[in-house]
């Protein structure tokens, strides 16, 4: 955890503010129309079924949200379609894939 509030406590420095979403496991950011969440390594590579032991997994996600499930369903199915690699779906709703070069995304459904 005490990466996460380190990192945390960088962005502040940047002059970011915390959404009022956040909390000790996971903080996010507005920046702009994008989102930062900066959540422990471990729990992220978890999250996007990868290892979290440097080989493979650089400690980045990045995430296509969508409005609904079907919204989702079509964005994993349009990068498979694009030949990104599909990656397992965990608990809420959301699936990542990794992009030609490896890059793991998720696509979720945050209501």
């Amino acid at each position: 955890m005490e990466s996460v509030q380190r990192r945390r406590q960088f962005y502040e420095r940047l002059g970011w503010h915390r959404s009022s979403a956040s909390n000790e496991s996971i903080v996010f950011f507005r920046a702009g129309g994008i989102a930062l969440a900066l959540c422990p390594l471990a729990e992220l590579a978890k999250d996007a079924n990868l290892s979290a032991d440097g080989q493979g997994f650089g400690g980045i996600t990045l995430a296509y949200n969508e409005s609904s499930r079907d919204d989702v369903d079509l964005v994993l199915s349009e990068a498979v379609k694009a030949e990104a690699r599909a990656r397992a779906f965990w608990g809420g709703y959301s699936g990542y894939f990794a992009d030609p070069d490896g890059f793991p995304w998720q696509a979720a459904s945050n209501p």
